[in-house]
């Protein structure tokens, strides 16, 4: 089998070396991981399946992918062409950089402590999804819905008064939004965490 050399450029690997010390990344780093189509689908396998892989799971998986098939269609090629350049080139460079845990000798791989600065660049489905324009729709539905109803006298709403029932609509409406504000804040906070540990 012929030797792939699995070190990152000089001045790169210098970087990932402070970075294992103090928990930080360049961004030098951070794209040079992310530059590969491989490695990006690496992260994205790891993060749907949110627990310790084995190898050969990850490789069949990311030679499906590859090839537009499924797991059960591949050739043993297509699954050795994958396994081989995982096993000897992504994944040793992931796991020098702090963003996946691989242990070769047994062929396991999880997600490490570096991987979240990674994932705000990728557009996964399971990474932060947004919804809060389904709940500010499904209260203006609920709310109209509510007012219409009380406004047209329907049995079990003639006991409160119409503008109780909008002001609380309105109520529900503050309530909403600063949840929204609150939940924004923390994830700027969270965002501002992770860009202070890139370089």
């Amino acid at each position: 089998m012929s030797s792939v050399d699995t070190s990152l450029p000089d001045e790169l690997s210098s970087s990932v070396g402070d970075a294992e010390t103090d928990d930080q990344l360049s961004k030098d780093v951070i794209f040079e991981l992310l530059k590969n189509r491989r490695r990006r689908e690496v992260l994205t396998y790891l993060l749907e399946a949110d627990e310790t892989v084995t190898l050969g799971e990850l490789a069949e998986q990311i030679a499906a992918w590859e090839n537009d098939t499924s797991v059960n269609a591949l050739s043993s090629d297509q699954r050795k062409r994958v396994y081989v350049a995982l096993y000897q080139t992504h994944l040793p460079k992931m796991d020098d950089a702090g963003i996946v845990e691989y242990d070769q000798d047994r062929g396991l791989i999880s997600l490490a402590d570096n991987a979240d600065l990674l994932m705000m660049y990728l557009d996964t489905d399971t990474h932060r999804q947004d919804r809060w324009d389904r709940w500010y729709a499904g209260l203006s539905v609920a709310g109209g819905l509510l007012v219409s109803a009380a406004l047209v006298g329907l049995p079990g709403l003639t006991a409160l008064p119409t503008l109780a029932i909008a002001g609380g609509v309105v109520v529900a409406f503050f309530a909403l939004s600063l949840a929204h504000v609150a939940t924004n804040r923390q994830h700027e906070r969270d965002v501002d965490g992770k860009l202070s540990r890139i370089e």
